[in-house]
């Protein structure tokens, strides 16, 4: 279809692997060797979804600049999808052998065309070798004090894991876990998350039944196509956004590309406000934006943001246009190399846990969980929506049902639907979510998504901000324990939609 479309050369990683942070860095880094560079790329992806011939597959779309096309593009192609009659295709091209790095020419209908193959691996550890001091980490990893283990759910991460792990950095290669990437990712859902990676978890010492042996001190997870990521400490569970602030609080001390300075920081607006002390403490500019990787694309183009995350276990920087699973592991074991530079040889490992403990010591915890209502009829979550939204035009009367649920919970100082301005290109998107914001910054945030055949889901988020150090170290779920009564009940969740529990607590 390339050759038939007046397309001169395509790239094509071996064997037809490619993580989607690697197609940003390719689109960004690689120089042919006739100098030509990509205009784009097609990701064929079933991303943190099931895969297989039964299961998900998407086809995905990255700009010049290695990021995901943006709405205007999209909505051109739906309608082309409308009125296209036909679409061309070059007859005889001979198969070419992806698994063999190397360009095969041919003569196509509209003159030279050709086909390169090749490493998966080169221009994306390349990258990560100019952003990471790798001989720092290889010092941490090769530590017998130090244990590590990283599971790839059998997605693409795989191709990348032994490669930057193994032959880089000098780790076991029996820490990799599903590191042979599968079509149908073997069977499981790659969806790095405290459900899915259930091999992780247990190894980490966080199953539900007892562990077999020392859990290692640091253990992490990407998704099928290797964009998302998972942080764990031996028995202990970062939650995505802090994952972000304390990369962020971090980055300049530990991570060379950003010694010069941070240009600023960015989080999607569901994604818990953690981000935000942490740029208020370092001046930092700071954006709150919709759910999509888009929104940072446009920010860091115009170089106003070095870091950013959303709460769905995705973590990036400037270097690419896409979440980077494999970047944030590396961001981690850099703090984590840092703080123990001078640990390693007698003292105590300044641990995962440590470092969390100490950030929340400092920045206060942002105490965090999401609420999935799945399939719920359409009609009734549109109503839910409505109630929520129409309740916002009173606060006084929120406030008093509040207060009625629970008298131990804050006042609401302001509540919106959350609409966001682009700072870069003007463009306003509306009804992102509704906000109940509250006196001593904890929120509550609703979202609806999903609108189709199979029903809605609504996403509840909820937050809840404690300063107080003598009170960072209280289980999550017994702290946010107010919260979830109060937004439940404020809601009328169970009236408007039926369901006594949510579908999946995250």
């Amino acid at each position: 279809m390339a050759a038939a479309n007046g397309v001169r050369r395509i790239w094509v990683g071996q064997n037809g692997l490619l993580s989607t942070p690697a197609v940003s860095a390719v689109i960004r880094e690689r120089v042919g060797s006739d100098g030509s560079r990509a205009s784009g790329a097609f990701i064929l992806t079933a991303s943190h979804n099931p895969g297989g011939p039964h299961e998900d597959f998407g086809i995905k779309y990255n700009m010049e600049n290695g990021g995901p096309a943006p709405e205007a593009i999209t909505d051109k192609i739906f309608e082309n999808t409308k009125t296209i009659k036909e679409y061309l295709i070059a007859e005889g091209l001979p198969n070419v052998d992806i698994s063999l790095i190397g360009v095969t020419n041919f003569e196509g209908p509209d003159g030279p065309f050709d086909v390169d193959v090749f490493n998966s691996a080169s221009d994306y550890v390349k990258l990560m070798k100019s952003i990471f001091d790798f001989q720092s980490i290889k010092k941490l990893l090769s530590s017998p004090k130090f244990t590590f283990c990283y599971d790839a759910l059998h997605g693409v991460a795989g191709a990348y894991a032994k490669r930057i792990f193994v032959e880089e950095l000098g780790a076991q290669e029996s820490s990799l876990m599903n590191c042979v990437p599968k079509e149908d990712f073997g069977g499981g859902h790659p969806d790095p998350n405290l459900t899915y990676a259930k091999e992780l978890v247990a190894r980490m010492g966080l199953g539900k039944s007892g562990t077999q042996g020392e859990p290692p001190e640091f253990g992490a997870a990407a998704d099928g196509d290797a964009d998302r990521n998972m942080i764990l400490g031996k028995r202990f569970f970062v939650t995505p956004s802090d994952s972000v602030a304390i990369i962020a609080a971090n980055a300049v001390q530990t991570i060379p590309y950003f010694s010069g300075g941070l240009k600023g920081v960015a989080r999607s607006m569901p994604t818990s406000a953690a981000l935000d002390v942490v740029a208020k403490h370092l001046n930092l500019k700071f954006f709150e934006v919709p759910t999509g990787w888009k929104f940072f694309g446009n920010l860091m183009d115009a170089e106003l943001c070095s870091i950013c995350g959303e709460e769905s276990f995705g973590t990036g920087s400037d270097h690419i246009r896409e979440k980077d699973g494999i970047w944030a592991v590396l961001a981690w074991l850099s703090i984590l190399a840092y703080k123990n530079k001078n640990s390693l040889s007698d003292e105590k490992l300044v641990t995962v846990e440590d470092i969390v403990r100490q950030h929340w010591a400092v920045y206060g915890r942002h105490y965090y969980t999401r609420y999935d209502y799945e399939n719920v009829d359409a009609g009734a979550a549109k109503e839910l929506m409505a109630y929520l939204v129409k309740l916002q035009s009173d606060l006084t009367e929120v406030n008093n049902i509040v207060k009625g649920i629970r008298s131990d919970v804050a006042t609401i100082v302001h509540a919106d639907e959350f609409e966001y301005k682009d700072p870069v290109d003007g463009s306003v998107s509306k009804h992102q979510g509704i906000r109940y914001l509250f006196e001593d910054g904890s929120r509550l945030v609703f979202r609806l998504s999903g609108t189709g055949s199979e029903g809605a889901t609504i996403r509840l988020y909820i937050e809840q901000y404690e300063k107080d150090p003598s009170k960072t170290g209280r289980d999550s779920q017994e702290a946010l324990a107010p919260l979830v009564e109060t937004a439940l009940k404020l809601s009328k969740m169970k009236e408007f939609t039926g369901r006594s529990a949510p579908t999946v607590i995250t």
